[in-house]
């Protein structure tokens, strides 16, 4: 039987330490059929999703946060984001602009020198970015560097994926109110310590109280209601009709001129969409009113 696509949030009690633990299935798996991705790319994309879900809680506020890798290496882009209402979609890329069944290596192999980029996009408002360098052996080591240098929280993530079935656990101390700082740094390395004990065969196979009871038995720990995650794409007609008006009129009627009609793929979900002579001209001569 699959695990259910969830996400929980936990807290220890008379303590300043959070935390959040994920579960990917059928959402993983529907991620990796949308592309052609080898065994070590598409572990990447389940723990990049891992995070993205794990990271997607700390928004207060609709939204979208997005999760970017990009690099020299073979490994161009490693993308995930999830929305408030925990939609996934994720994506990897290589210099040729496709995944082959050829590349292998680990994280640091793959994707080079480069830059993890953590973008919340709120629905209203303005966008925040932070970016770090992948200095990190693992995805989730370059994450705990971007809190230490922009959150400055302690942060720990222990991601995992096997091209079936993703999950992660993060650990998050909070600005010091129900102890001392030395109280929660010697809890917070104390809850460290028992989380490093999960194995990759614990995270992907038990369901999420069995892995806390595991590691936390002898921690209060309260748990909260979990929240269902599951595959969706923010990608519509109108979305590619704004971001045609982006190219401008003379790019997209070349376009047409060329070929008789624009035609576009999402790259996430592969849902086709296209626009004839007549959808063009009639989105340009509506431009201000679409743009409203």
């Amino acid at each position: 039987m699959n695990r259910p696509d969830q996400l929980h949030r936990f807290i220890f009690d008379h303590s300043d330490i959070r935390g959040e633990i994920v579960s990917l299935s059928a959402s993983y798996r529907k991620v990796l059929s949308n592309g052609r991705y080898p065994p070590p790319v598409g572990e990447l994309l389940g723990e990049m999703l891992s995070a993205a879900g794990l990271l997607s809680a700390t928004m207060k506020f609709d939204g979208t946060l997005t999760l970017q890798a990009r690099g020299e290496g073979s490994l161009k882009l490693l993308m995930a984001d999830c929305t408030r209402h925990h939609s996934l979609r994720g994506i990897a890329k290589t210099a040729s602009g496709e995944t082959t069944q050829t590349e292998q290596g680990t994280f640091p192999e793959l994707i080079g020198r480069g830059h993890l980029a953590i973008t919340i996009d709120p629905a209203q408002g303005e966008r925040y970015q932070g970016i770090v360098p992948l200095e990190a052996p693992t995805l989730s080591g370059c994450l705990e560097h971007y809190f230490s240098q922009s959150e400055q929280l302690p942060t720990r993530l222990w991601l995992f994926a096997d091209g079936r079935d993703a999950g992660g656990l993060l650990l998050q101390a909070l600005p010091t109110k129900l102890q001392s700082g030395e109280e929660r740094e010697v809890y917070w390395q104390h809850l460290c310590t028992l989380a490093d004990t999960i194995t990759a065969e614990e995270m992907l196979s038990l369901e999420s109280e069995t892995i806390l009871t595991r590691l936390f038995h002898q921690e209060k720990l309260r748990l909260f209601e979990p929240r269902d995650m599951d595959f969706a794409c923010s990608c519509s007609e109108s979305r590619t009709a704004e971001m045609l008006l982006t190219l401008g009129e003379e790019e997209v009627m070349g376009i047409v001129e060329e070929m008789g009609s624009v035609e576009i793929d999402c790259q996430f979900c592969h849902q086709h969409y296209r626009f004839d002579r007549q959808q063009v001209e009639s989105l340009f001569s509506q431009q201000p009113d679409i743009l409203h």
